[in-house]
């Protein structure tokens, strides 16, 4: 199949990618460490494309919400960018970690500096500044969602969020640690109710690959406005692309060839710069907290539309 030039004519795209995968047998395992999500079934699967234009459309369960996790983070990382530019990245690097998305480790030697935004760590401190700077911080990343996406009935999963906040010792001793640096403004207790609470954004891939357009605009909202730089968005975009599936960002950019950004409920959004937007949901997760259906229907997508940054 040759490149996709045409509005709409990534259905049949999505309808023999949900064909392939439904044959597919192993589908991985969801999260098992947030209880309120280790019963969602693996077999589940939902893809959408939103265009430039505002047309949606996908295959399969792409209207049923799911927890967004950490696919907030790069909503979060778009708002504190359009309100304090580069001074950011004073406070959060931008280089691939290389280690587990909750890990300890390089905090300590690199002076309490996350290595970037979509590590546990990274998230803690742009969540912190954008809370700083709008006195919440949550509300503001709903509100974001909810205009860009069209749909104002999207709201937090507070039983998502409880179960979050009840097994969130790791991210309570990371925002400790950086609050140690002086990377932290606000109490953790205040810091992690914002960030369990953005984690918890229950969302459908329509939701999403809508909220997502921004990214592939250019830095322009669904209503014409700019929310970043065009400089700016190619930064959200170029973290994504080395940062945005944790330790195995270098495998995805290499199978999939597009700025994206997973969560371990099973969510992957990923950008086609002026082009189009996508996500898909799976909750079945691989040992790098990454779906492994969504990683392989993304892969296919590229493969049959030939459609990639590369």
């Amino acid at each position: 199949m040759g490149i996709v030039t045409t509005s709409m004519t990534f259905l049949p795209v999505l309808e023999r990618i949900a064909e392939e995968i439904e044959r597919t047998p192993g589908r991985g395992a969801p999260a098992g460490y947030i209880p309120a999500l280790a019963a969602r079934d693996p077999r589940r699967f939902g893809m959408a494309v939103a265009e430039l234009d505002g047309t949606v459309y996908g295959v399969g369960d792409w209207r049923e919400p799911f927890s967004a996790q950490s696919i907030t983070k790069v909503f979060t990382l778009a708002l504190v960018l359009a309100r304090e530019g580069n001074v950011l990245w004073e406070h959060v690097g931008r280089e691939p970690s290389g280690n587990p998305f909750n890990s300890l480790v390089q905090l300590e030697y690199e002076d309490g500096i996350p290595r970037n935004p979509f590590i546990n760590a990274g998230a803690l401190v742009v969540t912190d500044r954008l809370h700083t700077r709008t006195g919440d911080a949550a509300g503001e990343l709903l509100a974001l969602l909810r205009t860009e996406s069209g749909n104002h009935g999207l709201d937090f999963d507070l039983e998502i969020a409880a179960s979050e906040d009840a097994h969130g010792n790791r991210n309570a001793a990371l925002a400790h640690f950086m609050a140690s640096y002086g990377n932290i403004d606000n109490p953790v207790p205040v810091l992690l109710d914002q960030y369990f609470r953005q984690c918890s954004v229950a969302a459908s891939c329509a939701d999403l690959a809508s909220a997502t357009s921004f990214l592939a605009r250019h830095g322009l909202r669904a209503d014409g406005t700019r929310l970043l730089s065009r400089s700016e968005a190619k930064q959200v975009n170029a973290v994504m692309l080395t940062c945005g599936t944790y330790d195995a960002a270098g495998d995805f950019a290499y199978r999939v060839g597009l700025p994206g950004k997973s969560g371990v409920g099973g969510g992957i959004i990923a950008v086609v710069p002026g082009r189009c937007t996508l996500c898909v949901w799976s909750p079945g997760l691989d040992e790098h907290g990454n779906s492994v259906a969504g990683v392989a229907a993304l892969d296919r997508f590229t493969t049959l539309t030939g459609l990639s940054v590369f």
